[in-house]
């Protein structure tokens, strides 16, 4: 057993929650401007990722009383995890997006290091850079920093840039500073106990936005979560297959038009895009002549300091809220207002807090009963709905200045849709990910999207 490390719990529950049809695996698609040399990006996963993360050499196997360990993948060659594809000769923006769909349901070898990369020849405008990577490595917050942490800013006279961290400074909390005991543990003291005076202000990287867990009682908020009616039956809720689609802007959104609507109607940025998921959800569902009724959005929160370096060891650190989305509501105005009143609300609360522990319990238990409680609460939401800030400025990957990137985190809970916003640049990128047999077209919630934020942007203030 030399050389083995037990997979922590939150870790293991990601590896355990996997199926078939129901893939623990994020995925990152990368645009750049032209080719992208493949023996420059072999170095730089080699010295960046490789050699700077042991997860990237490491396999999972069976420790001695069957809970799951890493262990050094022997032979391990960091070439055999990036590969290349090409699409038809003739494929357009639709082609590369079948491309990616079909890997979301591939699953990686879990007899090697649990990722791959893949050069993707041929696209339109440019190389693309297919990233799959398990949650059990670590969190999507996490990935994305080390994804960014590739590369390099495209102005060599300026200072690196690949985080876009929020104005005002992070500051570690009192918990952070002292060593914690695990979070079954300190849900099980209570939330009081892990939400003392200082406690951490989770900044912008998720949708949730600036999450302050203030006072409330771990046990009440996990109540509350465990009576939450199922959301209403609609096509974005059923059995999944083992078919996935995905979908992405092929133009992406100014920034500044955003937070110009959010000005004149009195709005964040996440607020503006949050009302226009919720006006594309409900666009969809009459398209379909489904009931416009309310549902929930799984929401990931970070609870990982974005003021200090993403550990060697990475790992998961994160909660989940339920939104609410307002679907019922006709007029945008409105629709935005109902947004910002609910997510004030979550701004108080310690659910992601309380479900961070209930993750890190579930790793302790059998599989099979940890699926079964995850199945539960995901009957009590949608969709998945994840916004990740990037780079302010350009950066390039391997020489290759990088045009865009969308990503997807799991739907866990036999959830059948994932919503990405991700910003880089000065411009925003919806993605949507999804089973094929509840949301089979994708991109018309890609293009309610836009037609929501058109709709904004005309309101007057």
């Amino acid at each position: 057993m030399a050389g083995r490390e037990r997979m922590a719990s939150m870790d293991a529950a990601w590896l355990q929650m996997e199926e078939p049809a129901n893939l623990m695996m994020i995925t990152a698609v990368l645009w750049f401007d032209g080719a992208v040399d493949l023996e420059r990006l072999r170095a730089v996963v080699r010295e960046r990722l490789v050699e700077r993360y042991p997860r990237f050499r490491q396999r999972v196997v069976p420790g001695p009383l069957g809970g799951p360990h890493w262990e050094d993948a022997p032979d391990f060659d960091p070439d055999e995890h990036l590969s290349t594809l090409r699409v038809p000769e003739f494929a357009d923006h639709a082609g590369l997006e079948a491309l990616v769909g079909d890997w979301l349901g591939v699953p990686l070898d879990r007899s090697r290091p649990l990722w791959h990369f893949h050069l993707v020849r041929g696209a339109p405008g440019g190389d693309v850079v297919l990233a799959r990577l398990h949650h059990c490595i670590a969190d999507g917050i996490a990935l994305a920093r080390v994804l960014l942490s590739l590369t390099d800013p495209v102005d060599a006279g300026t200072v690196p840039e690949t985080w876009d961290e929020s104005p005002e400074a992070v500051m570690p909390s009192e918990v952070e500073r002292r060593p914690q005991a695990p979070g079954w543990l300190r849900m099980a003291r209570g939330a009081r106990s892990a939400l003392r005076k200082g406690a951490e202000m989770v900044r912008e990287p998720i949708l949730a936005g600036d999450l302050v867990r203030e006072g409330a009682k771990g046990a009440a908020a996990l109540g509350k979560l465990l009576v939450l009616p199922p959301d209403p039956r609609s096509p974005l809720r059923g059995p999944l297959g083992p078919r996935k689609v995905a979908a992405w802007s092929s133009e992406p959104i100014e920034l500044e038009r955003v937070k110009a609507a959010g000005r004149a109607l009195g709005g964040t940025v996440n607020d503006v895009l949050l009302t226009a998921v919720t006006g594309a959800l409900r666009r969809y569902l009459g398209s379909r002549e489904a009931p416009l009724e309310d549902v929930h959005a799984l929401v990931p929160v970070n609870l990982r300091p974005l003021d200090v370096p993403v550990p060697r060891e990475l790992g998961n650190r994160f909660g989940v809220v339920f939104l609410r989305l307002p679907v019922h509501l006709a007029e945008p105005r409105r629709r935005l207002r109902e947004v910002m009143k609910r997510m004030e609300h979550l701004k108080r609360s310690p659910e992601a807090v309380v479900t961070s522990g209930v993750l890190e319990l579930l790793g302790r238990t059998p599989a099979a009963l940890e699926r079964a409680v995850v199945d539960v609460m995901g009957t009590k939401a949608s969709l998945v709905a994840t916004n990740v800030p990037g780079p302010r400025q350009p950066v390039s990957l391997a020489g290759s200045r990088l045009q865009g990137l969308t990503f997807w985190v799991p739907q866990a809970g036999h959830v059948g849709l994932g919503v990405s916003l991700f910003s880089y640049s000065g411009q925003v990128t919806v993605g949507v990910a999804s089973d094929a047999s509840r949301v089979p077209d994708p991109g018309a919630l890609v293009a309610a999207f836009h037609a929501e934020l058109d709709a904004l942007a005309t309101l007057a203030p």
